[in-house]
């Protein structure tokens, strides 16, 4: 199958309003004949479903939280993405376009990612509309402040809860259809299966959580909205319940994986405290902003922070890379850490750990500033650390966060499944090699509010209304039957280790051979040893408990298994891209002064992978990414 982007013709910055105006239409009577399914209630599927069912469609919202406002999207922290130029500092669409492209190591779509650019202005004002409470300066102005790969304040913000707030908004707009009856909320279900019907996706099978009940929900579309897919990795800043399934799932049925080696590491957080840690806690990267990040110069200093004067720290960040300093991007500030921590500098237990030291800017601004913009964030530092980051420096060290890779999906964001749709974290889409911080809930936002309720709506006007297909199809049946037999398979074994065993040494092998820093022999080594793991997790699994009551040793063990396929499509995906960009650093290929060296002549393209069949290895197929508006460049922050 040839991948076809649907890239609209025309300049770069006209495409969008072309691509609108073209698009065919679905007349208001018409929209009440189709019905969506729109699978996880995060910011891009909470925003959707509100979105379309305002418009007029029947919408069915999936999730397997107790509530939608439960969604993973409130654990984002520092803020939002926005071109406005508030701050009169000499921002522009064009400008947030270029640093997201640049950012990504120039390795995403430029016509996607100058549409989420050019409507990230009108998701401001959508949410201030809905209350949500954005920092206002002194003359009740929005407050913008900065964050890692931009030289302009862009960042929109509600202290450190700013992806709660804006779920909040979301939310509320999201339970005004439902009751007035245009959506209808499942929760407690999670998503077994994608339901391929004459080549379209017509609905999914789904697991209710407490009973176990297995039943179909069918429909004209479904929107896939369900994150990404970072603890793969088993230790990362995700939810524990965060998993690849729903995306891994629809693969399987015919969707492309494309770059699932694009993994985020994030420079800011709390360290590994323990072997039986069972997740770890971000701290934004807005305190960036005001914290200044550094070592001992000396190696194998254990003296406490205070008792090292000034010109015995080393500001990392700030001497390598002085035109951005502590606000380089994630991947470049993550692998500076490492570097120093793998120099014997680092501080704190085992020494896998810098100093994020706030004492000139409390000094500079005073406490109470500090605290009006990063209170909240302070006290969840205090809580699990027992240190007072007013006092003493935080510690912190990388950690997987976000996952660039996806679904492939072109520019209607249709995956090469019609009909389904991949919103958000769950696609590829804008990031390329590494996301810049702040634009992941600018693009769950600009997905969900202002891209698919005119692409969904093209694609029905091309389609037109059909007869929903019926519970009894062979497809369903089989759909059906194929996720009760998961089940009763995960609870038969009978074995001795629990998922979590399985899952950790899984995440442990992903860390070790495919984390922050990858080589041919570490991934060679890692295809080799997930195939044993995974013949283990399927002779030796212990579930407790049965499949018709809430059980969630069950539900662990069905994701897990599916990690454990996924993780080597990530690893292949890793060890076929002979480059190192973004967060996917080679260490074959890396300059002189160890920064990402690039191979534009063989792998300026998005990898997607196609499924061929359990134990078949996936064929790869190439989006050439053409740069049209913007030079490939050695991407420098010095």
């Amino acid at each position: 199958m040839e991948l076809n982007s649907n890239i609209p013709s025309g300049p770069l910055e006209q495409k969008w309003d072309k691509h609108k105006a073209d698009m065919k239409l679905v007349n208001p009577a018409n929209k009440r004949k189709f019905k969506v399914i729109v699978v996880g209630t995060g910011l891009a599927g909470a925003s959707a479903a509100a979105t379309l069912a305002e418009l007029g469609y029947n919408v069915t919202a999936v999730t397997y939280h107790d509530s939608p406002r439960r969604a993973h999207s409130i654990a984002a922290q520092g803020g939002i993405n926005a071109a406005k130029n508030y701050q009169n500092d000499g921002d522009s669409v064009w400008r947030l376009f270029y640093d997201t492209v640049k950012g990504g190591d120039f390795r995403a779509r430029e016509a996607n990612v100058h549409r989420l650019a050019q409507v990230s202005v009108n998701i401001i004002d959508q949410c201030v509309a809905q209350g949500v409470p954005f920092a206002r300066e002194y003359g009740g102005y929005l407050d913008n402040r900065s964050f890692g790969g931009a030289q302009v304040s862009r960042t929109f913000y509600a202290r450190g809860q700013t992806g709660q707030q804006l779920l909040l908004g979301a939310y509320q707009a999201l339970s005004r259809q439902i009751g007035l009856g245009k959506v209808t909320q499942l929760n407690r279900r999670e998503m077994m299966d994608l339901i391929v019907i004459d080549g379209r996706a017509r609905g999914i099978v789904t697991r209710d959580l407490l009973t176990g009940k297995i039943e179909s929900v069918l429909g004209d579309a479904v929107l896939l909205c369900t994150g990404g897919y970072g603890n793969v990795f088993y230790l990362s800043t995700n939810a524990k319940n965060c998993n690849v399934t729903a995306a891994y799932r629809a693969y399987k049925r015919g969707a492309y994986f494309a770059n699932p080696c694009y993994t985020q590491i994030h420079p800011t957080c709390i360290p590994v405290s323990g072997d039986y840690q069972s997740k770890l806690t971000l701290m934004s990267e807005s305190l960036r902003n005001d914290g200044r990040i550094w070592v001992p110069k000396k190696h194998g200093d254990t003296r406490k922070p205070a008792d090292i004067p000034e010109n015995e720290r080393d500001y990392y960040l700030e001497r390598k890379y002085p035109s951005f300093g502590n606000l380089s991007p994630r991947d470049i500030a993550s692998r500076a850490a490492k570097e120093a921590c793998d120099d014997g500098r680092g501080v704190g237990p085992g020494g896998r750990g810098v100093y994020l030291d706030f004492a000139d800017a409390i000094n500079r601004l005073g406490k109470h500033t500090i605290e009006d913009r990063y209170g909240n964030l302070f006290e969840m530092y205090e809580r699990i650390t027992g240190d007072d980051p007013y006092s003493v420096p935080m510690r912190i060290y990388p950690a997987v966060h976000y996952t660039m890779g996806g679904l492939w999906v072109d520019y209607n964001l249709m995956s090469t499944v019609p009909g389904l749709f991949v919103l958000g974290e769950a696609n590829f889409s804008d990031h390329g090699a590494n996301r810049l911080g702040a634009s992941a809930l600018m693009q769950g936002l600009a997905d969900g509010y202002f891209v698919i309720p005119y692409t969904l709506g093209g694609y029905f006007g091309q389609v037109g209304p059909s007869p929903l297909p019926s519970y009894d199809a062979p497809e369903v049946k089989a759909a059906e039957k194929m996720a009760a037999d998961k089940v009763q398979s995960l609870l038969s074994i009978g074995g001795k280790r629990t998922p979590t065993s399985f899952h950790r040494e899984l995440g442990t092998l992903m860390w070790d051979k495919c984390g922050m820093a990858r080589n041919r022999k570490g991934l060679q080594e890692a295809l080799q040893e997930i195939p044993a793991i995974r013949e283990e997790f399927w002779k030796n699994l212990y579930v407790p408990g049965t499949g018709e009551q809430l059980n969630q040793s069950l539900e662990l063990a069905s994701r897990v298994a599916d990690f454990l396929e996924f993780a080597e499509v990530l690893v292949g995906d890793a060890l076929h891209r002979e480059e190192s960009c973004g967060g996917h650093f080679r260490e074959e290929y890396q300059t002189e002064d160890g920064e990402a060296k690039r191979n534009d002549d063989q792998f300026t393209y998005v990898a997607a992978w196609q499924y061929n069949g359990d134990g078949a290895a996936p064929s790869l197929h190439k989006e050439a990414l053409n740069f049209e508006n913007v030079h490939l460049a050695t991407r420098s922050y010095k």
